[in-house]
């Protein structure tokens, strides 16, 4: 793991001195490619430093242990880094998995209303404040492009669109049916309800720019034949 974190702190040095290239700026659509690749490792190669970083800590505390007006600090500061260092491995070998090439797209999120009637209208209307203020809290931007919203504040169905970095790897494992079993507030006996409401959630496709030869159309004409009744 940590050759392959050295591999890429190389490359990222590497994409750094290029995109500050003026003739790698000139070619627009090589620098583009360059700074993408640059983005999607910069996490990693910053989580990869702070390992390091903690880890020069740890020796140098060692080293401190020896001194014994800092041996009490040392001991503090070689306690604390290795706390840090096994969260810091997991975070990337997380880091090292291969992406999904959509999880950095906008998505399309449809919620419908499933078994439950009303209440399954009002738990589709829930979720969809649920994943609002998700969005809220990740500083996403939510666009309603269909509704069909019930007298009681749900939804039969809603469509929208969530714009930001990351949503789609967030959010598309919500996709499938969700159950919820409560006591609704329209039940005035007490009586716990099943509801479901189904979520959809596709990432955005992009423009694709498709370019029709003349030659290859191709046009028929028919026309329609008089039939024995116009002849009589």
């Amino acid at each position: 793991m940590f050759q392959k974190l050295e591999d890429v702190e190389k490359r990222f040095d590497e994409l750094t001195q290029k995109i500050s290239d003026p003739e790698v700026i000139a070619n627009q659509s090589e620098w583009q490619k360059l700074m993408k690749e640059h983005a999607e490792i910069s996490e990693i190669v910053e989580k990869y430093r702070e390992y390091k970083k903690v880890k020069a800590n740890l020796e140098e505390a060692k080293e401190m242990l020896n001194d014994k007006e800092l041996k009490e600090l040392a001991e503090a500061e070689i306690e604390e880094a290795k706390e840090k260092l096994p969260k810091i491995e997991e975070e990337l070998k997380i880091l090292l998995i291969p992406k999904d090439p959509n999880d950095d797209k906008n998505v399309i999120c449809e919620i419908r209303a499933g078994a439950g009637g009303e209440e399954a209208a009002l738990f589709a209307g829930t979720l969809f404040r649920m994943y609002s203020m998700y969005a809220e809290k990740k500083h996403w931007q939510i666009d309603i492009l269909n509704e069909n919203e019930t007298g009681l504040g749900g939804y039969k169905e809603i469509t929208f669109m969530v714009r930001g970095k990351g949503a789609y790897s967030r959010l598309k494992f919500e996709s499938g049916v969700h159950r919820v079993q409560r006591v609704p507030d329209t039940e005035s006996s007490g009586r716990i309800h099943t509801s479901t409401a189904t979520v959809a959630v596709l990432p955005e496709v992009e423009d694709v720019e498709i370019e029709i030869n003349p030659a290859d159309i191709k046009m028929e004409v028919f026309r329609a034949s008089r039939s024995r009744t116009d002849n009589m």
